[in-house]
């Protein structure tokens, strides 16, 4: 599948200087001493315009040390990006000139799924991830928590496949008929033939979030240290749909929070190609005092395998997944600002019946000022995928949480 809307935005840049084919030199330094590949990096559009003096009709190319095309993006807040290889300690220089681009696979895509009760399902290259919506909540279901979609074997996307074929109607019409009959064990196994809880040689839905805080939402504390719970988006609006990043605004709310009534929540989540983790903006109208905020995943055993490094700025843990022979999930977290702390937190007996059966979270303590954003980053990897081990996952997040707190610097020319 290819991606026509960012061709035509290039295409259609409007302004009113006269063209100029003097390249545009783009220096990327790593201040790390690891390599950094297939990171995006961002430069201005008004920057690329201005500098390249770019008639109405112009069209660019962004171009390696070698002369090769590397494919990019241009975002709704007017930015160009593109991915970068840069070694460690060290510098790349890309140039961006005018061209023709190559056409670019999507690897980074979502929309909200209204047939699937408002559902909001993105994915990249990497990995699926979806938020419960509207009508979802309206049935009373409390879906708190980020839900995952395990993927491997493919780059390309998968979810609308799988969401056809969950929802076709004529399928469960005859699951219907089988189970009218009498005959269940018939009737799941057709179920099996098309569902995305079954791992069909590309991914599948493995992962149960039930009403907690799921694969990584974060969450306020009250003042005697009670998560208040999100419910369901209120409203989606997505902002970037490919084809290196997906970007969805989220609205929540509005939530009584201590004294403050009337809470919105809003959530700006970002995905890149090439990445397990999605980077998550958010923010509080309505807030007037500082409260504490945690970031928390759902911990599916009371002594599963978890790490929480506040003073190096992430957190995992192995989640064994919902049935037999499904691999393991290595849920993460990682985060540019300071952690005031982060530990596993059980539930009571009482709280875990609530939370059906989950046994309590991996949380990241912080605080949230008024006015402030709240970053962070979250996700995944399956066992059946390139990192098959928890000790590779660890050394990932340990990585990404140094990459968040010291990213890679731009300079343009």
């Amino acid at each position: 599948m290819k991606n026509q809307l960012w061709m035509c935005l290039a295409a259609c840049l409007c302004w009113a200087c006269g063209s100029d084919d003097r390249p545009l030199t783009v220096t990327v330094t790593n201040p790390l001493d690891l390599e950094r590949t297939g990171e995006m990096v961002e430069v201005p559009m008004e920057t690329v315009a201005e500098r390249l003096h770019l008639s109405d009709t112009a069209q660019v190319v962004v171009l390696d040390a070698d002369g090769s095309q590397v494919p990019y993006q241009m975002t709704y807040d007017e930015k160009l990006i593109f991915p970068v290889t840069v070694a460690a300690k060290g510098n790349a220089v890309y140039t961006i000139q005018t061209g023709t681009p190559l056409p670019v696979d999507v690897k980074a895509c979502g929309r909200p799924y209204p047939e699937r009760d408002d559902d909001m399902a993105w994915e990249n290259d990497l990995a699926g991830f979806r938020a419960y919506g509207p009508a979802l909540q309206a049935r009373g279901e409390r879906g708190f928590g980020y839900d995952l979609f395990a993927k491997y074997n493919t780059t390309a996307p998968v979810l609308e496949e799988m969401y056809a074929k969950q929802l076709d109607a004529e399928s469960w019409k005859k699951v219907n008929a089988l189970r009218a009959k009498g005959d269940h064990k018939a009737a799941d196994a057709l179920v099996n033939t098309f569902t995305y809880h079954v791992d069909h040689g590309f991914g599948m839905d493995c992962y149960a979030v039930g009403p907690t805080l799921g694969a990584g939402v974060a969450a306020l504390m009250t003042a005697d240290s009670a998560i208040v719970y999100p419910w369901c988006y209120r409203e989606g609006e997505v902002l970037d749909n490919g084809p290196l990043r997906f970007t969805v605004r989220l609205t929540f709310g509005p939530v009584a929070v201590e004294a403050d009534t009337a809470v919105v929540e809003t959530r700006l989540i970002t995905l890149d190609a090439g990445s397990y983790l999605n980077r998550t903006s958010v923010s509080y109208a309505g807030l007037r005092q500082a409260a504490p905020i945690v970031t928390g995943i759902v911990l599916h055993e009371p002594d599963g395998a978890v790490v929480a490094d506040a003073a190096g700025g992430y957190m995992t843990y192995v989640d064994p997944t919902t049935g037999p022979d499904q691999g393991k999930l290595f849920m993460g977290a990682a985060f540019p600002g300071p952690l005031e702390g982060a530990k596993p937190v059980l539930f009571s007996p009482e709280e875990k019946r609530r939370r059906n059966n989950a046994d309590g979270h991996v949380l990241a303590f912080s605080r949230y000022e008024p006015g402030d954003a709240y970053v962070y980053y979250w996700g995944f990897a399956w066992s059946k995928g390139a990192i098959r081990t928890p000790d590779a996952w660890n050394s990932y997040m340990a990585d990404c949480a140094r990459k968040v707190r010291e990213p890679l610097q731009v300079t343009v020319e």
